[in-house]
C-alpha cells in the first residue's frame, strides 16, 4: 500500500511521491522564542516527530529542517519588559524549548536553522523579488505586492478581492495595499538591526521561512508542516514570495495539524485555560501528553481535558506493562516456525501476524496515529496473554512468539516515540509525581510502609490496613511479595 497524506493545497489525499526517490526534505516552521512553549506547541511537535520517524521506518532518507524564529516584535517588546537583550531572551528560551522537546521524546531534526543566522539569505530574497517587480520599498520597510501575485490566495482558499487584514498582516498607511505585507523593517531605535541594500533593519516574519527552507531543502521540496493557524496569512505568504523569487513550485505537500481546545474551548490566556508544557508535565508524566497527543487524527481538532489524561494515564501503564514482560524474558531471539508452535500457540500467532502490517496500513493512510494505536494495544494484549497462559509457556513456540511480538513492539515504539523511557524509570517518576501533590517523598512512603510491617509482625491488622488505605487514598499503592512489600504510584 502506497502512503497517502492529506495535500492542503489540494484539500484531498494524495499518494506521496518525493521529488528524488529514496530522499524526503521536510520543513515544519518552529516556534518564536519568547516564552515557554504550551500544549498546542506539544501538539504539532509530537505530529511532525512521528512523522519524521515514519518516513525513516519506510526505509527513506530524510532531510528535516525546523527553525527557530529569534527576532520579532514578540521578543523585542517582551525582552524590553524584562530589561534584558533581545538575542539572550531568545537563547533562554531556545534552551527551554529544548528542556520540552527532551522530556517529550521529541527527535533533533536534520538542521535547526534560527532567523538571525539567514540574514544574507534573506536579503538576495527580497533583492530578487525585487528585481521580478513584487517588492517596493518604503520609509518603513520593504513590502511584497500581493495582488501582483497571481496565484495569492490557493493554499488557503481565499478570495484576494474579499480578505480582510487578520492576524500577523500588519496594517500600515506606509504600505500600498493594505494586504501586503513585510519583507525588510527599517529600524527603531532600541531594536536589532542588520544592514542592507534598504538600509538598517530586520527581516519580516514570514521571509525567514522561504529563505531557510530553500537554503537547507531548495525549492521545490517535499513537506512544509505546521499548524492550521499558520496556513494563512504565514504559509500563504511564504508561498507567494518563494514562487515570484524564482519563478517554480515552493512546496509539493501541505501537511497541518488541527487546533487544540481545552474542554471544548478555545485556549486562551484570557479564558485562564492556557497551560504550557511545563505546567502540564508538573502534573503528568510526558507519557501521558504524548499519548493524549497521538490518541486523535493530527488534522482533526483534539479536546484536551482531565478525563482523558487519567483514560491516558492508565493506557500508558499497561503499555509500560508489556514493556517490563518483554524485559523479563530471558529466551534467545527465535525465527517463527509455524510447525513447532502448540494448537494453543498457532491461535495466538494468527492473531500476533497482521499487527505490525496493520500498524503499517494505518500509518500509510495520512499517519493515522488513533488506529496505529489500536494496534500497539492489540499486541499489549497479546504479550500479556503469552506471559499469564499457562498452555503458551511451552517451548520453543512460546519464544517464537516473544521474538516476534518483540520485534513489533521495537518498531512501533521507534515509529510513535513511545514508551519513551525505561519502564522502571517511568514508574518512579510517576511516583515523585503523585508525592509532590501531597508534598511527600519517597523516604516517607517507605516509613509508613515499616509502620505497617510492624503493626503485622504484632497481628495487628487492624492498624495495617488503616495505613494501607490511607496510602492507597493518596494514589500509593501496595504489594506484598515473598521478598517484601513494594510500591507504585497510581
Amino acid at each position: 500500500m502506497p502512503l497517502r497524506v492529506y495535500n492542503t493545497l489540494h484539500r484531498a489525499k494524495e499518494e506521496f511521491v518525493p521529488g528524488q526517490p529514496g530522499r524526503v526534505t521536510m520543513y515544519v516552521c518552529g516556534v518564536t522564542v519568547y516564552d515557554h512553549c504550551h500544549i498546542g506547541h506539544a501538539r504539532s511537535q509530537v505530529i511532525f516527530d512521528v512523522i519524521y520517524r515514519y518516513l525513516r521506518y519506510r526505509g527513506l532518507q530524510v532531510t528535516y529542517v525546523r527553525n527557530f524564529t529569534d527576532v520579532d516584535d514578540k521578543i523585542i517588546n517582551r525582552a524590553h519588559e524584562l530589561g534584558v537583550p533581545p538575542q539572550e531572551l531568545a537563547e533562554r528560551f531556545i534552551g527551554e524549548f529544548y528542556t520540552d522537546m527532551n522530556a517529550l521524546g521529541i527527535e533533533r531534526p536534520t538542521h535547526e536553522p534560527r532567523a538571525t543566522g539567514h540574514i544574507p539569505q534573506i536579503i538576495e530574497i527580497i533583492r530578487q523579488l525585487e528585481k521580478n517587480g513584487y517588492a517596493y520599498k518604503k520609509k518603513s520597510g520593504v513590502y511584497f505586492s500581493v495582488r501582483k501575485f497571481a496565484d495569492y490566495g490557493k493554499l488557503s482558499r481565499r478570495d484576494i478581492d474579499e480578505m480582510q487584514s487578520g492576524a500577523r498582516v500588519d496594517v500600515d498607511e506606509d504600505k500600498k495595499d493594505p494586504l501586503d505585507f513585510a519583507l525588510w523593517k527599517a529600524s527603531k531605535p532600541g531594536e536589532p538591526a542588520w544592514d542592507s541594500p534598504w538600509g538598517a533593519g530586520r527581516p519580516g516574519w514570514h521571509i525567514e521561512c522561504s529563505a531557510m527552507s530553500s537554503h537547507y531543502l531548495g525549492q521545490p521540496f517535499d513537506i512544509h508542516g505546521g499548524g492550521q493557524d499558520l496556513v494563512f496569512p504565514h504559509h500563504e505568504n511564504e508561498i507567494a514570495q518563494s514562487e515570484a523569487a524564482v519563478g517554480r513550485p515552493f512546496v509539493r505537500y501541505w501537511l497541518h495539524n488541527g487546533f487544540l481546545q481545552i474542554n471544548h474551548e478555545k485556549m486562551s490566556k484570557s479564558l485562564g485555560n492556557f497551560f504550557t508544557i511545563r505546567e502540564v508535565l508538573a502534573k503528568i508524566p510526558p507519557e501521558v501528553l504524548r499519548f493524549v497527543l497521538l490518541g486523535v487524527h493530527y488534522r482533526h481538532p483534539l479536546d484536551y481535558f482531565d478525563g482523558a489524561l487519567q483514560e491516558a494515564r492508565e493506557a500508558v501503564d499497561r503499555v509500560y506493562t508489556a514493556a517490563e514482560t518483554l524485559r523479563a524474558q530471558t529466551f534467545a531471539p527465535t525465527e517463527p516456525d509455524e510447525a513447532k508452535l502448540t494448537p494453543a500457540q498457532k491461535e495466538i500467532w494468527a492473531v500476533l501476524q497482521p499487527v505490525l502490517p496493520t500498524f503499517v496500513e494505518a500509518m500509510d493512510d495520512d499517519f493515522n496515529t488513533p488506529r496505529a494505536l489500536g494496534q500497539l494495544f492489540e499486541l499489549v494484549t497479546l504479550i500479556n496473554t503469552l506471559a499469564t497462559k499457562g498452555k503458551l509457556k511451552d517451548e520453543p513456540g512460546r519464544a517464537m512468539l516473544f521474538t516476534a511480538a518483540a520485534r513489533a513492539f521495537d518498531a512501533m515504539r521507534g515509529v510513535l516515540g513511545f514508551p519513551i523511557a525505561e519502564p522502571a524509570d517511568y514508574r518512579r517518576r510517576c511516583a515523585e509525581l503523585v508525592l509532590a501533590q501531597h508534598e511527600m517523598k519517597a523516604e516517607d512512603v517507605e516509613r509508613r510502609i515499616a509502620e505497617r510491617n510492624q503493626a503485622r509482625a504484632a497481628k495487628d491488622f487492624a492498624r495495617a490496613d488503616v495505613i494501607r488505605n490511607e496510602l492507597a487514598a493518596l494514589g500509593i499503592l501496595l504489594k506484598d511479595t515473598p521478598a517484601g512489600t513494594t510500591w507504585y504510584a497510581k
